[in-house]
């Protein structure tokens, strides 16, 4: 603040614990972005590093936020593209043997939370509390089940412009029998009951695995990417 002013805000609170993502960075037009970033980074660092340590992470969308985080010492680590799908023909998509798909409940989230934590990176993992928010904003939510339990969701919001699939995450074990295939087309089936005609995702550039998944549901990239960047506080 200046003279009871507010003039600048940074947030990156970690969660879970050990990641602290970049949720918001602001400053008034009077200051440079550098001049702004500079006191309340080493704010934010200083806590950080004082609660244990994190790996601060941040996505951006904006070059001169992107030489601010240059100039700062975090690293590139790898970059996220955009894809999305529209309104087309989808044949039905058969879900496996002995499993069995459902719309998401609240006491599903347990159960969602550990498949989150098993089938993502550290960093990509969400909390408790994340996945709980999400599912409260979920325009539409599935999980995939079998005799183990839950082995499989996706958890899709919306927007003016269309559905956004937030998460899609299968079991590492269950990995391999066509359980991400299903839980999208049951999403698209759901949502052309809707007549909603566009559906968006995020994924990272070097997954091979889910580029191809949504190749294969007519999903097309659409040239939007976006570094990925990691600073560790020690």
């Amino acid at each position: 603040e200046r003279d009871g002013r507010l003039i600048g805000a940074l947030a990156c609170p970690p969660d879970p614990d050990s990641i602290a993502w970049i949720r918001l960075f602001a400053h008034s037009s009077h200051l440079s972005g550098l001049a702004a970033w500079s006191p309340l980074w080493k704010a934010a660092r200083r806590e950080l590093a004082e609660r244990g340590g994190a790996i601060a992470a941040a996505i951006s969308t904006q070059h001169w936020f992107e030489s601010i985080l240059i100039e700062n010492g975090f690293a590139l680590t790898q970059s996220i593209v955009l894809l999305e799908w529209e309104q087309q023909s989808i044949g039905p998509t058969p879900v496996p043997a002995s499993v069995n798909l459902r719309p998401m409940r609240f006491d599903d989230l347990p159960g969602v939370t550990e498949v989150d934590a098993v089938a993502f990176d550290p960093l990509w993992r969400n909390s408790s509390a994340a996945l709980g928010k999400a599912y409260s904003q979920a325009v539409y939510a599935s999980i995939a089940e079998d005799a183990s339990g839950l082995i499989g969701y996706q958890l899709s919001t919306g927007g003016s412009l269309g559905i956004h699939l937030a998460r899609l995450a299968v079991r590492p074990e269950a990995q391999g029998r066509g359980l991400g295939v299903a839980l999208v087309s049951d999403l698209i089936a759901h949502l052309q009951k809707s007549e909603t005609s566009r559906v968006t995702v995020n994924t990272q550039a070097d997954n091979a695995g889910s580029l191809a998944l949504y190749r294969k549901l007519g999903f097309r990239l659409t040239g939007e990417q976006y570094p990925v960047y990691i600073y560790r506080v020690e």
